[in-house]
């Protein structure tokens, strides 16, 4: 089993919180990782029809059944039983008591809010990290970016391609129609795909609507839909004001590269290689790499990407309230003068220094003027220094 880095900050907020709330995507391993972590409790799993049907028509007698604890997996299915964990947890003093799951994040959020604020812990618990998969990552960076992180990928010999098709049918079949009542699912997963032909680019909702056929209230929603089920990602611009000619929009990401990958409808490593947006899905997978970073860790997100309309751009930028840091991402495996262009303009801008170049290939530099060139499957090494 590959050890998850989320461990040591699930372990952390236990000795904490009477609640805790193990959020992400499905199929993230929050499951695998909550049932090692908390073994002796017993396992709900809410999914199930007839348990939803107790707790939702019962929630007082369900819950008598767990007076020591449990842990109740995509709990945002029954809702109705917060309002009672709240008093169950009130009149206890027993941490870790209560251990939520959950792959819908707005709905989740919505009942830990109206019942359980100030006494739930959370962790973020994204598929797999570069670092976390270690040896058992393809060596091949294309078949790394083509295979994406999902552990069940890594767990059983699945055909890529296949899983990753019905991950997005079950998805918008299930998620989908939980979180909005929309009834043409076709014109929604057409969205989801032309979402995906913009990974790493501004979102312009204005030219969505005008492809999916529906006014830019309804793109709005439905990208909320897909942040709300983990799917996708806006990065937010840097609001600094150096200057007052500065994009405002957003970039698009989505939380697991493979899954973009199968959405474009590409097959295999090969095809990535030729495709047009394959130095946009490189950077795809390390703008989500130090996310995961920050998210295994306990910490909050402090990512922005800075452009301005002249073309000048970083691609991240980690805000760690003393000091923005730099990051510049490139697919090449030759370091060229070209790479450190963005970050050596945004130094001079904010009289700054320093600042990495994240790329493909395998050696370490250090430059005079403090940037350090890294690659991609070690950039967050040096994070943590």
């Amino acid at each position: 089993m590959i050890e998850r880095t989320a461990e040591k900050e699930l372990r952390n907020i236990s000795k904490q919180y009477k609640a805790i709330a193990v959020v992400g995507p499905r199929q993230s391993g929050k499951t695998t990782l909550v049932r090692q972590v908390f073994a002796n409790k017993p396992y709900i799993n809410l999914e199930n029809p007839d348990v939803r049907s107790f707790a939702l028509e019962d929630p007082k007698g369900f819950l008598n059944q767990y007076k020591e604890g449990a842990i109740f997996d995509e709990a945002q299915r029954a809702p109705q039983l917060f309002s009672y964990l709240q008093q169950m947890l009130d009149e206890s003093k027993v941490l870790s008591k209560f251990i939520i799951t959950g792959s819908n994040n707005f709905l989740l959020q919505q009942s830990i809010t109206q019942s359980l604020a100030g006494r739930v812990g959370y962790i973020n618990l994204m598929p797999f990290s570069i670092s976390e998969l270690g040896k058992a990552k393809p060596q091949n960076l294309l078949e790394l970016m083509y295979k994406g992180f999902y552990p069940p990928l890594y767990d059983k010999d699945f055909e890529v391609g296949k899983w990753f098709s019905n991950y997005i049918r079950t998805y918008v079949e299930r998620d989908v129609r939980q979180l909005k009542n929309i009834d043409n699912l076709l014109i929604f997963e057409r969205f989801l795909r032309l979402c995906a032909s913009r990974v790493g680019q501004l979102l312009n909702k204005n030219s969505l609507a005008i492809e999916v056929g529906v006014d830019n209230k309804t793109i709005e929603s439905w990208i909320g839909v897909l942040e709300a089920s983990f799917i996708v990602y806006r990065l937010k611009p840097h609001h600094k004001n150096f200057n007052k000619r500065l994009v405002k929009m957003p970039k698009l990401y989505f939380y697991d590269v493979g899954l973009v990958c199968s959405l474009l409808g590409i097959q295999n490593p090969e095809q990535l290689d030729l495709h047009p947006l394959k130095g946009s899905l490189f950077e795809n997978m390390v703008v989500m790499d130090v996310l995961k970073y920050r998210y295994n860790r306990g910490l909050s997100d402090n990512l922005y990407f800075w452009r301005n309309n002249t073309g000048n751009e970083i691609d991240l930028l980690l805000d760690n309230g003393i000091n923005l840091l730099p990051l510049e991402i490139k697919m090449g495996h030759t370091v060229t003068k070209d790479y450190f262009k963005g970050i050596a303009y945004w130094n001079r801008l904010s009289d700054s220094k320093g600042g990495y170049v994240v790329y493909a290939g395998d050696e370490y530099q250090k430059r005079s003027n403090g940037i350090e060139v890294v690659s991609f499957h070690k950039i967050t090494e040096y994070l943590n220094n």
